[in-house]
């Protein structure tokens, strides 16, 4: 099962992401700490594609090897779509009424706003998730719902 969790920038993804991988039991591939990992380690990464390709062959890698994981990125629709036929999939996406976003190192410049944010527009099942104050729905049944899908 592959668990993409989603949203704008400073909704609450990573945090959730780590959340869930902690309840259900399988590891969380965010593409934000891998692209601060290369930073640290001052690998050259023009525009973010070795970051893009990495993330997407760790969650590829996992899901040939039929484990359970989270994919947590700020997916747009139009850079998600390789992960599509990785086997059954959930979408969580992160909503809010405020962007807390947090200036990092790793990544210069301004975030994409949650108005300008385009959704994952795919057919598999999607819940979402209110990250304004807490979580709503809450945390037992977005496990449930990751896990089922219902």
């Amino acid at each position: 099962m592959l668990i993409i969790v989603s949203g704008a920038p400073g909704t609450g993804k990573t945090t959730l992401a780590h959340l869930l991988g902690r309840r259900i039991g399988c590891p969380v591939i965010s593409r934000d700490e891998i692209r601060e990992g290369l930073v640290h380690a001052g690998t050259p990464d023009d525009r973010f594609a070795l970051t893009y390709r990495l993330f997407i062959d760790v969650v590829t890698t996992f899901a040939d090897a039929g484990v359970t994981s989270i994919a947590e990125a700020a997916f747009q629709d139009h850079n998600w779509r390789p992960l599509l036929d990785l086997g059954p999939t959930r979408i969580l996406r992160c909503v809010s009424a405020s962007q807390r976003v947090v200036p990092r190192a790793a990544h210069p410049g301004r975030p994409v706003s949650i108005d300008d944010w385009v959704p994952i527009d795919s057919p598999a099942p999607t819940l979402i998730v209110n990250t304004t104050d807490g979580y709503s729905p809450g945390l037992d049944e977005i496990v449930t719902f990751a896990a089922t899908g219902a």
